[in-house]
């Protein structure tokens, strides 16, 4: 008989489990519902918000790397900073094209 007999394989069985707030929530935990916005302006201010909080929490985390660097581990950190730079980076993208929409239709006239 060719392959493997499952009754011969053995091992440990072991649950993943969420061990940091910043993982994704695992199969016993469910994910936070999500909020619709009631306009566009909300919707926006709400991103800008979340927007600040990342670059808040890579701010805090890179001065607890330099003033305390066992407690903070190295992949947080890089994390943090993509996170940061990455909504940023879709932030000004909306922006900009939000400012360009407002052109076009100003330019319409």
């Amino acid at each position: 008989m060719n392959g493997i007999n499952p009754v011969d394989v053995r091992g440990l069985q072991m649950q993943i489990a969420r061990t940091h707030p910043n993982h994704v929530p695992g199969k016993y935990e469910p994910l936070a519902p999500r909020v619709e916005a009631e306009d566009f302006r909300g919707a926006l201010i709400r991103s800008l918000e979340e927007v600040n909080s990342h670059q808040t929490e890579h701010e805090q985390l890179s001065v607890r790397a330099v003033t305390n660097p066992d407690s903070v581990e190295a992949h947080d950190l890089t994390i943090a900073a993509a996170r940061a730079n990455t909504s940023l980076s879709i932030a000004k993208n909306v922006v900009d094209r939000v400012i360009q929409a407002y052109r076009d239709i100003t330019s319409l006239r």
